[in-house]
């Protein structure tokens, strides 16, 4: 694609690319509206530039284009300064574990460049209304020999913490993080660039072709971090509160960070240079304008804010979360 100019630039959406993974349900068209047909509705990927799931764009002049052919046209102006390259940094998916995933673990930045694989960092904020639970890292006391055990006993689920989640809750999963998501969880999860996913046991489940799904245990012995213990589950930070505005910190690590924000009356933000702003409404009902355009943004929309954008007013009553780089 051509270069493209700053002024060219405008708060973006995408069409979904949606998962029939054999886990999945149908929550998410179902909660936010969507005009799908029957199916399984697994995951959402909202904003991709992977060749696995390529985001391409539904509004404006630019509808029609992949979100990899406009990134070409104008790095800098979409991602911002933080961003070196071409390639969108993050991946930002739904969730919808009808029942729950495999055990599982990514490779990070270190392993994947010894090993192979694309390193995933991730974590998940949860949307759904039911407690549930999800396991992420190690027991104390599992080792690399007492899991390699478990594994061959099929019992590795059982090696893992269980962590209670409700609505809001946020857990960390870097690389090297032996996890599952249980069942019942729906989430927005915002992770690396990445779809290498080591399964490790997957529950006796079968795929949709109907003969178990592959497994990768050397590679993933190969890329856990065997001294993880730390608790996943994070506190958000509250660094706003007005009677008409709330902001939270939720995460922030080398890759993203993660904020909440709910809104009752019009709020300006100021864009800056340095990072894109990639917004999800998770609740409620927002408008989002900008010079002298706006769109209206429901609850389940995912709008991705270029870097080169002066400003944008957030309008409505609404939660959304918003991801840019640290």
């Amino acid at each position: 694609m051509r270069p493209m100019k700053n002024d060219l630039l405008y708060p973006l959406t995408f069409k979904p690319v949606y998962k029939d993974y054999p886990w999945g349900g149908s929550r998410i068209p179902e909660t936010y509206h969507r005009n799908e047909p029957d199916g399984i509705y697994a995951e959402s990927w909202e904003i991709s530039d992977h060749d696995d799931g390529m985001s391409v764009v539904a509004n404006g002049a630019l509808a029609g284009k992949t979100i990899r052919e406009i990134l070409e046209g104008n790095p800098q102006g979409i991602m911002g300064t933080k961003v070196a390259g071409t390639k969108f940094p993050l991946l930002i998916k739904l969730i919808d574990a009808k029942q729950k995933l495999s055990v599982q673990v990514h490779p990070n930045d270190a392993t994947a460049a010894e090993f192979g694989g694309e390193a995933k960092t991730e974590m998940w904020y949860m949307l759904g209304d039911n407690p549930t639970q999800v396991y992420c890292g190690l027991n104390d006391g599992v080792t690399k020999e007492v899991f390699v055990q478990a594994v061959e006993d099929g019992t590795s689920g059982e090696t893992m913490r269980a962590v209670p989640v409700e609505k809001n809750s946020a857990i960390f999963v870097r690389g090297g993080r032996v996890h599952a998501i249980d069942e019942g969880c729906f989430i927005l999860e915002i992770q690396q660039n990445s779809n290498t996913t080591y399964r490790i046991y997957d529950w006796g489940r079968m795929g949709n072709d109907g003969s178990p799904r592959e497994l990768h245990i050397e590679q993933a012995i190969n890329v856990i971090n065997w001294n993880d213990h730390d608790n996943p589950l994070v506190e958000p930070k509250p660094l706003v509160d007005t009677d008409t505005f709330q902001c939270w910190e939720v995460l922030s690590c080398e890759y993203f960070r993660l904020e909440k924000l709910a809104f009752t009356a019009p709020l300006e933000i100021p864009m800056q240079p340095t990072t894109f702003h990639a917004l999800f409404v998770s609740e409620g009902e927002a408008t989002i304008s900008w010079e002298k355009e706006s769109l209206a943004a429901p609850a389940g929309t995912s709008i991705l804010i270029p870097a080169a954008l002066p400003a944008y007013t957030l309008d409505g009553n609404a939660t959304v979360l918003r991801t840019t780089i640290p």
